[in-house]
Parts: C-alpha cells; structure tokens; sequence
C-alpha cells in the first residue's frame, strides 16, 4: 500500500504530514509507522510523524507521535504545520481557524503571501504551573527555581505545561552543553512521572533569551515550540524578561508572549513545507 506524505518543518523542528483524511492506517500499526518514517537514515526523516485528520470539537485534529513512536500531546511548531498544510492543500480557505491535539482545542490565525501560509501565530492556551497538573514531584504548589539534582549535579528548574510537561533550566553556557548526555537523565528522571522536555537557556537581554531543547521521545531537535512557551513563562517567573520575548534555537527564531491580561500564551512563527512523496506500507 502507498502512503502520501508530505515533509515540513517549523524552525527546523521537522515532521512527516499524512492526510488522515485520505490515508488510513489502523491504529495499531500507527507506532512502528512512525518509527520507520521517523528514521533519518531508512525513512523519510523527521522528529516524528503527524496525521491531520477530521475533528468533532474543531476545525482539524493534529495527531502527533514522537519519533519513537510515542504519541504526545502538544507541538507549537507542528501545529503551525498543520495549518500551512490544511490552507496550501485546499482543506479550508479560513485564515482562522481551529486545530484539536489531544482532546484540547488550540485557535490559529494565518498569515499568507501569494496564496500560501507563511506565518502561523497560535494561542497556546493558559500555562499550568500547578506541579501534580505538569507533572512534577516537588514538596510546593510549583515548581519555580526548583533544586533538583541529575548525575550528581545541582541544578535549578522551573517547570510548566503548555499541554505537555516542560522544565526549563538556566546557563551560561548553552552551546557547549553536551546535551545528548544530560538530556537523557533530565527526560527520564524519577521526578517526571510522564517524562520531561528541558530547555536549557540563557538569557541575553531583557527581550531575548537563546535556548537548546531535549525532547521526549525525539532527543535533540532544532526547536520546541511548546518549549519556547515554557521558557518565556518561566523567565517571567524568575524575574529575568518581559512578557513579549524573542527565543533563539538552533533552528531559528520564534517570538512569544505571555499575555498578563488574559493569561494566555501566544507564539508566532514559521512554517515550511519540504518535499511531498510516497511510500510502501
């Protein structure tokens, strides 16, 4: 059977696009798809894979797996993606519309130029700062500057959810972080009965921060979207940004504003569309 697809990615934050409303694979078989697409070297390539597929509660569903074939909740820059591909694909001619992940309902607004999607700003929603809601095991209601020890060493987090649990860690040094030994025991710590995304960021101005991100499930990619969130949460938290923040990752630039009105978070940034394909099933 021959599978549709389409690659995209959001600052760099790549994933492999079906069209749940066309293509059908059983959901039994959904894991070991998304683990044979998701590999960079005998698959497509991606963070992992996202069926767009009807909703009752909204517009569109986003279906998102990690590359290891675990479904997550929430994706900042894979929801950009998903509006790119529903207006450039003709499934809607809304410039508003709504996308459900995970039974929560996200409302994006487009931005186009020659007919196309450029731009996707998103209302993430409210943060949860509430430890048992992220989850994270802490003795307070928060966990904001947070001790928590991993391999040996101290370190200070605060955590959040932006639909997924994040802990945000601030340092000096970001890019000579060898993330791909820390990240793993920060995702995996007993401390995250669900597993963990941590940031690790520093902070370069009131207005910018850069940050480095460890995903669950996917290890190292070139941005979070729903991390970017967290961590300018968490700067508010922590006294050390305003509330509209520009986050450097390694795979661009996103900008970000936690709302002190509404209390709702908003992200805006890119979204691109790679190549289309088939393969074999």
């Amino acid at each position: 059977m021959k599978i549709n697809f389409t690659k995209m990615q959001g600052c760099g934050n790549d994933y492999v696009y079906i069209n749940g409303f066309t293509e059908k694979i059983p959901l039994e078989k959904k894991p070991d798809f998304v683990r044979r697409m998701s590999d960079r070297h005998f698959g497509i390539g991606g963070d992992g894979v996202i069926f767009v597929n009807p909703s009752s509660l909204a517009d569109f569903e986003m279906e998102m797996y990690n590359a290891d074939g675990t479904r997550a909740e929430m994706c900042g820059n894979g929801i950009r993606c998903v509006a790119k591909f529903v207006y450039d694909k003709g499934l809607t001619d809304k410039t508003e519309i709504t996308v459900e992940s995970f039974g929560q309902v996200k409302y994006l607004r487009l931005f186009t130029e020659n007919g196309r999607v450029k731009q996707v700003r998103v209302d993430m929603g409210e943060p949860v700062l509430r430890a048992e809601e992220i989850p994270v095991v802490c003795d307070g209601e928060q966990a904001v500057a947070e001790a928590i020890e991993v391999e040996g060493r101290s370190y200070e987090m605060t955590c959040v959810s932006m639909g997924n649990p994040h802990a945000v860690v601030y340092m000096e040094d970001v890019a000579g972080l060898e993330i791909e030994k820390t990240g793993p025991f920060f995702e995996n710590h007993p401390r995250f009965p669900r597993r963990v995304n941590t940031e690790f960021v520093k902070v370069l101005d009131r207005n910018t921060v850069e940050m480095r991100v460890w995903e669950r499930g996917s290890g190292e990619t070139l941005a979070c979207g729903t991390g970017c969130c967290a961590v300018a949460v968490a700067c508010v938290l922590n006294g050390l940004t305003e509330r509209q923040v520009t986050v450097k990752v390694l795979g661009g630039e996103l900008e970000i504003e936690w709302d002190e009105k509404n209390n709702r978070v908003y992200m805006t940034g890119p979204a691109e569309t790679v190549f289309e394909g088939c393969v074999e099933d």
